[in-house]
């Protein structure tokens, strides 16, 4: 990776597990913890070093500050369980009693199982009492009711991380809808096991930090990835835009129904790797994306999102990946919209996902 002069004169290394400074740095340089130089700066990662160089991290100036305080709060409760008669009346009962109100609500039920699933959006700003005692009474409507529970009071954006590799184009198109403020959320950090993408975070001013990843080194770069993650930038959502890499057990574990991947092909066919070459040798007549959760069985989690569109014999195997391309991208941004406005509940290894 090539550094200008002022980049080059400016790079400091250190451990990356290191969380304190030695009395000499403290001396030599201004006091600043490590979790703030590395949410501040770009990383680069080698298999056992961390190399930062400086970023304009943008921060929210206080009047944002206080005009996030004075905001419309509004929160998604979304629940379900066996269907049975007054649960919608016991749910809206128990919001209108605590001085809540029912912007939008989705309800539906699965008579093949007998589930109810139910997506309620509410305002809480005129709430008679605090967060906690509505979220006991929400919790004891449910148990009655034996029903799961999701409650979400959306006090901050939720922070993204996007892994890539080498393919550019869903993390452009994430990027550039997250730039037309299609997706309300906060892009944290790009994590790549290549450098050829840090142009693209660097033209929307996103930390970009790559983690070479070698057979040896996978468990212990996986490792440090999980850190900077959790530690540092505190994700709510890992997306797979085409990362090559297949991600471990423990990863999933850490993120539960939080990593979303974009298969390119049209799940349950093709599992796994070149799939566009074998539905080409399989002579297919549509090819697809889907989008789901990464689980421990490799692209088997729900199923979020899926697209499609029809081929012929005429088209060959880069036609096929060329027109994969769209619905690839379309595939993923819609599940990544899905999972940020809180539309989507996890059964059964399947999604219900709700209206937007």
């Amino acid at each position: 990776l090539e550094l200008g002069p002022q980049l080059a004169s400016d790079l400091e290394t250190f451990s990356f597990g290191e969380r304190k400074r030695t009395q000499q740095q403290n001396e030599a340089e201004p006091s600043t913890t490590t979790e703030e130089v590395m949410v501040d700066r770009k990383v680069v990662v080698s298999p056992r070093k961390v190399v930062v160089t400086p970023k304009n991290h943008d921060q929210l100036p206080a009047e944002d500050d206080k005009e996030a305080e004075e905001a419309p709060k509004f929160g998604t409760l979304r629940v379900h369980g066996p269907d049975q008669k007054g649960i919608v009346a016991a749910i809206s009962q128990t919001l209108y009693g605590h001085g809540c109100a029912i912007t939008d609500s989705e309800q539906s039920t699965a008579a093949s199982t007998n589930l109810f699933f139910q997506r309620i959006h509410f305002d809480y700003s005129t709430m008679h009492i605090d967060a906690i005692s509505l979220e006991r009474g929400i919790r004891e409507v449910c148990g009655r009711f034996d029903m799961l529970l999701q409650l979400d009071w959306n006090r901050r954006r939720k922070r993204i991380a996007v892994m890539v590799s080498k393919y550019d184009h869903c993390l452009w198109e994430l990027l550039l809808r997250h730039q037309a403020g299609e997706l309300d959320c906060d892009i944290s950090v790009i994590i790549s096991n290549h450098p050829d993408l840090e142009h693209v975070a660097k033209t929307f001013g996103v930390p970009f930090a790559v983690f070479f990843i070698t057979k040896e080194t996978k468990a212990e770069q996986e490792a440090n990835e999980l850190e900077l993650l959790k530690e540092v930038y505190d994700v709510d959502l890992v997306i797979l835009a085409r990362y090559m890499q297949i991600i471990s057990d423990s990863f999933c574990n850490a993120f539960p129904h939080s990593v979303i991947n974009i298969h390119h092909y049209f799940l349950p066919a093709f599992i796994g790797s070149r799939p566009y070459h074998r539905a080409h040798e399989r002579g297919v007549k549509l090819i697809g994306a889907t989008a789901h959760y990464a689980t421990a069985d490799l692209d088997e989690g729900p199923i979020i999102d899926q697209d499609i569109i029809r081929i012929s014999h005429r088209d060959s195997v880069n036609d096929l990946m060329r027109k994969g391309l769209t619905l690839e991208k379309t595939a993923l941004v819609t599940a990544v919209k899905a999972h940020i406005e809180d539309r989507i509940i996890v059964y059964n290894n399947k999604c219900v996902v709700f209206g937007d």
